[in-house]
């Protein structure tokens, strides 16, 4: 491939990704609010499923469910509010561990563009997940907010105990995944390869939370933990970038045992 080809390559690849993390995006965040609003709504906390509020399907700003977590909190049933809260959370978590198994079993190596498809599904949901831990972890509203608040938790909790859940999940995307994708999809490209890690990257740590809550300078913590994302895109760039030694073993790895037909 000369440089021409592998530039048109990288763009186009590009084009896709940004259509694919947009066309998942907007599906999840419909699919995020609905559970919110049907949850509620199956526990007597709303007149209908169908209310919630809309709002940008790029950027993913302005996105309500319509639930009146206050008048829950004031009614004594905070439990109920952690419930609602939680749920969406939990959807976006079986699809990472069902799509990172999916990725690492094997099943898909030879099939280009369900890898491709099932690692940005598991981009987009993971991203979820980190914006809300620990981008969030210590936010007054929101869902982790309304979930603390509701059972009464100190933000410490959760944060202790589900951030180092996400760096597992991180560590095998980056550590296990990535080097799979690079090799089953870039087409043996290295400009390829930039694309799926500079912008898994962004999407992951600084699309959602990280640049709004490092940049707000608030009294509360919610912008030194914005400042994970920020930290987690460089490091991620660094370690994780074509040619790295431990890129280059875990390719050479994965090949071997792809033409073994492990």
């Amino acid at each position: 491939m000369n440089r021409e080809e592998e530039i048109r390559s990288a763009v186009f690849y590009a084009l896709i990704v940004i259509a694919t993390c947009i066309a998942f995006g907007a599906m999840f965040v419909v699919i995020h609010e609905y559970i919110h609003s049907t949850t509620a709504y199956l526990m007597g906390h709303m007149q209908s499923p169908l209310d919630i509020v809309w709002g940008n399907l790029v950027t993913l700003d302005g996105w309500d469910e319509g639930v009146s977590y206050s008048t829950m909190f004031a009614a004594g049933q905070g439990v109920d509010a952690a419930i609602i809260a939680v749920m969406p959370l939990i959807l976006h978590t079986v699809v990472v561990i069902g799509g990172l198994w999916l990725l690492l079993s094997g099943a898909l190596v030879r099939k280009k563009w369900l890898f491709h498809i099932t690692f940005w599904l598991v981009i987009v949901n993971l991203m979820e997940l980190v914006a809300y831990m620990p981008v969030r972890a210590f936010s007054l509203h929101g869902d982790i907010g309304n979930i603390n608040h509701g059972l009464s938790l100190s933000p410490w909790l959760l944060f202790l105990v589900l951030t180092p859940l996400i760096l597992l999940g991180l560590y095998y995307l980056y550590g296990r995944v990535l080097p799979r994708m690079y090799v089953i999809v870039d087409g043996g490209s290295h400009l390829v390869q930039y694309v799926i890690l500079i912008f898994s990257a962004f999407y992951l740590f600084l699309f959602r939370g990280s640049i709004h809550n490092a940049l707000s300078f608030s009294p509360g913590m919610e912008w030194l933990t914005g400042l994970f994302g920020y930290a987690a895109f460089i490091v991620v760039l660094y370690f994780c970038r074509p040619g790295m030694p431990g890129v280059i073993e875990a390719e050479k790895k994965f090949t071997e045992g792809m033409n073994r037909g492990e």
